[in-house]
């Protein structure tokens, strides 16, 4: 007589035990799925500050909305449950496919992409409610808060964590959808059992099953998917593809020669780098008496280490980039080693992969010649790249007649950020004297010479330049009225202007361009 009341309270202990569970499990799902719409935004629009701000703003409001809606849902809690599992590992696991399709294929992105955050945050913030009232029964409610809570933060630290250090470098964003949406709906799945005696429902079981194959398949050929929907970016076929902590890595190959590209923006074009190359090295190296030291900062292609080294008198080369994939690539990797003709390999050359921000303030070695090849601005992370706070330390860093050589935006289609740049240098300390050349992949690109004293005007060049002369250099530090000095404002690394005017000088170029 006491084992059926026995048997009746295990079963409801592993009930118990699933549902807690769950907790934890959808509360890692939901958070990769935050994360997830602020990465992909990022990559494809820039400005991540902007891109999460809005996205966790979107995302928390919509789960305050599906908590209110959970009021209205007043029986069979457990059937409503497992269908909102299975929605919620439908939406958030389709979520990269859906996204990166809608950015090539739509003109809407942002519609697409806040409305697909609304879905999935309406979804998940009906999950805790509906656990909290399925569970009422089983703890007293100071209980039962503390546990479902403290579970769902512990998710929450279990995705933060996990997001960075594994999934986007080793699963990557494609894939790391479809296997979260794939826990949600394999809680869906274990639910369907462990309750079956409740919801009596095998099409139920069948749906979540079916919905868990989905995810499964997306899983499978996420590499597929990834390749398509570059493909569909990239106007060129993709050679190489690779996902960093730090960026998305992406060359092309075609007739536009091998082109490399940054979580989407392109760095460089083969037909054409020379150009941008010879422009951002040879002035601030000719004008140095003695360059026996130079730094790299940025530049993990080793384009600059290269055109650096056709100075014989330059003994030690030292490049500092954040990305080990950048510098493997373009040392291990045979056919984009020779770009740079093998230049990384070079016993003259030092490659250090860390923060150019921490490092300059680290180290005390003193350079005769720095070059600064950062990304561009479009980021409040490369935005401190470029502020008097980074310029001071590089000034720290540059021995007496040393020259930096920074590349500097576009001076035509981002006026105000060339010249808030200028600015930047000159409030730092140091003698900023500005130029630009032309470069056919971006137009009119902009460079600046930076110094303790005013730089010598360079007069003679290594031999084997494909593009600079002295007579092209001296016609390069003359700016016609449309890139002309306009009055901008510095850029510190409280405020971060630059990244301000950067985005609106390119969004009115591209919208000038429709």
């Amino acid at each position: 007589m006491d084992e059926r009341p026995a048997a009746s309270a295990d079963g409801e202990a592993a009930r118990t035990r699933v549902l807690l569970i769950a907790v934890f499990t959808i509360a890692t799902c939901g958070l990769v799925y935050e994360l997830l719409s602020g990465t992909i935004a990022s990559y494809l629009l820039g400005d991540s500050v902007t891109q999460f701000s809005t996205v966790i703003g979107v995302y928390l409001f919509s789960m305050g909305v599906g908590s209110y809606l959970s009021r209205y849902f007043q029986r069979e809690l457990i059937v409503r449950f497992i269908e909102i599992e299975i929605l919620v590992g439908l939406v958030g696991g389709l979520s990269s496919p859906a996204l990166f399709f809608a950015f090539s294929e739509l003109g809407a992105f942002r519609v697409v992409l806040y409305g697909w955050v609304t879905a999935t945050g309406v979804l998940v913030g009906l999950e805790i409610p509906f656990l909290i009232r399925i569970l009422k029964d089983q703890f007293p409610l100071h209980d039962l808060v503390s546990k479902v809570l403290s579970l769902d933060y512990l998710g929450a630290l279990a995705a933060s964590l996990l997001f960075p250090l594994w999934l986007v470098p080793q699963v990557g964003l494609m894939r790391s959808s479809f296997v979260f949406g794939g826990l949600n709906v394999l809680v869906a799945v274990w639910t369907c059992h462990v309750f079956r005696d409740q919801h009596r429902r095998p099409r139920l079981t069948a749906q979540a099953y079916a919905a868990l194959g989905v995810l499964v398949l997306g899983a499978v050929y996420s590499d597929d998917l990834v390749d398509w929907s570059e493909r569909r970016l990239y106007d060129d076929p993709v050679v190489l593809s690779r996902s960093s902590p730090y960026q998305r890595i992406v060359l092309t190959r075609g007739e536009g020669g091998v082109r490399l590209f940054l979580d989407g923006n392109l760095q460089f074009s083969s037909l054409d780098e020379y150009r941008y190359h010879e422009a951002l090295v040879h002035p601030g190296l000719a004008s140095v008496a003695a360059p026996r030291r130079a730094l790299v900062l940025g530049g993990g292609d080793g384009m600059a280490v290269r055109e650096i080294l056709k100075d014989e008198r330059v003994r030690e080369i030292t490049l500092v980039d954040l990305d080990p994939s950048m510098t493997e690539i373009f040392r291990d990797h045979e056919a984009f080693a020779a770009l740079n003709d093998y230049a990384l390999r070079s016993p003259r050359v030092d490659a250090i992969n860390a923060d150019a921000f921490v490092w300059v303030e680290s180290d005390t070695t003193r350079y005769d010649f720095i070059v600064v090849d950062f990304p561009d601005p479009r980021t409040y992370s490369l935005g401190k790249l470029y502020t008097t706070t980074f310029y001071r330390r590089l000034r720290e860093r540059l021995n007496p007649g040393g020259v930096a050589a920074l590349q500097s935006t576009s001076p035509l289609v981002s006026r105000q950020a060339f010249w808030s740049i200028v600015e930047t240098i000159r409030a730092a300390g140091l003698h900023a004297v500005p130029y630009h050349a032309p470069v056919p992949s971006f137009g009119e690109w902009g460079y600046v010479l930076a110094s303790e004293a005013p730089p010598s005007v360079p007069h003679a060049f290594p031999s084997g330049l494909r593009f600079l002369t002295p007579a092209i250099a001296a016609t390069l530090f003359e700016f016609p009225a449309d890139m002309a000095a306009v009055p901008v404002e510095v850029n510190h690394l409280n405020n971060q202007i630059l990244v301000q005017y950067h985005a609106a000088g390119w969004e009115r170029y591209v919208r000038g361009r429709r």
